[in-house]
């Protein structure tokens, strides 16, 4: 399939979670009549814990079977276990503790109390990835990978005008430029080894970001510009969001 880029624009932030979710399901349903797993990355962040809701709370949720499900993160703060600003706790509260999904299939990176060095941490979860990997693959094949965009163009733990680890499967992060500083995070080569990669953002403040991606910024100016999915990249934005999007790139449909 040839990859495709998208802006889905709708017209507020409900409709716009959703959409999402009842996309996300309807994908699911199929990927599990063709595969026997499926694999979704997960992200942290407010249109990240309202689009798990959403999933949720939807009335076609259980048309899926969770059970055959796999869950990623794209990234993570580096905290405690069941710190209340984990991105693995904050979905479980929104949205997998009312699955039926194993807990083998949850993959959350480690803490800072199970492995307290940052980089050891950042290995294990590679480690993780590897052993769930098709062989002579370092990643699972990702089949939808759900990231949210900073003010900024922030993608994971990827930020603005840093240095790009490039070269490994998962990246230790230091002083990041948004509390807390320490944080684990997939690289850019390995986000972009996904499928479907879905950017869900809503409010004026993220106008600029996007823009600023659709219109040739550099990943290192605007990690969100970096991202690449191998089948379809998609930017499922609120109106506000759209407002610097030119009309030629926003799509009719998914």
């Amino acid at each position: 399939m040839t990859n495709e880029r998208r802006v889905i624009v709708h017209p507020d932030t409900e409709s716009l979670v959703g959409s999402v979710a009842a996309r996300c399901i309807t994908k699911l349903v199929d990927l599990l009549d063709e595969n026997d797993e499926a694999h979704v990355v997960l992200t942290g962040g407010g249109m990240g814990g309202e689009t798990q809701r959403a999933i949720r709370d939807s009335a076609a949720r259980d048309t899926v079977d969770w059970t055959r499900v796999h869950f990623w993160w794209g990234d993570e703060r580096f905290l405690p276990a069941g710190d209340p600003e984990r991105n693995d706790v904050q979905a479980r509260a929104a949205l997998l503790d009312a699955l039926p999904t194993p807990a083998s299939n949850i993959h959350a990176f480690p803490a800072s109390d199970e492995i307290p060095d940052i980089d050891e941490a950042a290995a294990a979860y590679a480690d993780q990835l590897m052993l769930a990997a098709p062989e002579g693959e370092s990643v699972p094949r990702f089949d939808i990978t759900f990231l949210g965009v900073g003010p900024d163009g922030h993608v994971a733990s990827l930020f603005p005008d840093r240095e790009r680890v490039m070269d490994r499967v998962v990246a230790a992060v230091r002083n990041a430029p948004k509390p807390p500083p320490d944080r684990l995070t997939l690289t850019l080569p390995t986000i972009n080894t996904s499928d479907r990669i879905w950017m869900v953002l809503a409010g004026s403040d993220k106008a600029s970001a996007l823009g600023l991606a659709l219109a040739g910024a550099t990943a290192n100016e605007v990690p969100a510009a970096g991202v690449q999915g191998r089948k379809r990249t998609v930017f499922f934005v609120d109106k506000k969001a759209a407002a610097d999007v030119p009309e030629s790139l926003i799509a009719s449909s998914y």
